[in-house]
């Protein structure tokens, strides 16, 4: 399974990242089925771009929240930006355009998926 530690030490990280989900979906989202990977990003700025790997082929929406001491960082989908900063937003990455605004600070964002394939 993709999102399976490598080390003992990271499991604890592992697991708490997927308990983070489970509570997002029980509180925002609750027709929303569990993902199985998580991509963890410190400090990306990401370029206006539609999620790639499958091309298409993952969940039709992804889960992406904003974690950390930083200012600005809106993520925009379709030209919309949004505060994602410790509030969670579901969107359709591989048909949506989507992109970070710049930030200062440190920025993580958390980003669930299952591909389909």
């Amino acid at each position: 399974n993709a999102h399976q530690p490598r080390r003992n030490e990271d499991e604890a990280l592992v697991r708490a990242i997927f308990e983070l989900e489970r509570r997002l979906i029980a509180s925002h989202f609750p027709g929303r089925a569990p993902s199985t990977m998580c991509a963890v990003n410190r400090s990306a700025r990401f370029r206006p771009h539609l999620d790639a790997g499958s091309a298409g082929a993952g969940q039709r929406t992804s889960l992406i929240v904003a974690l950390g001491d930083f200012g600005g960082g809106e993520l925009v989908v379709e030209r919309d930006p949004v505060d994602i900063r410790y509030a969670p937003l579901e969107f359709d990455g591989w048909r949506q355009r989507h992109w970070t605004q710049p930030f200062v600070g440190e920025r993580f964002s958390l980003v669930w998926f299952t591909p389909l394939a």
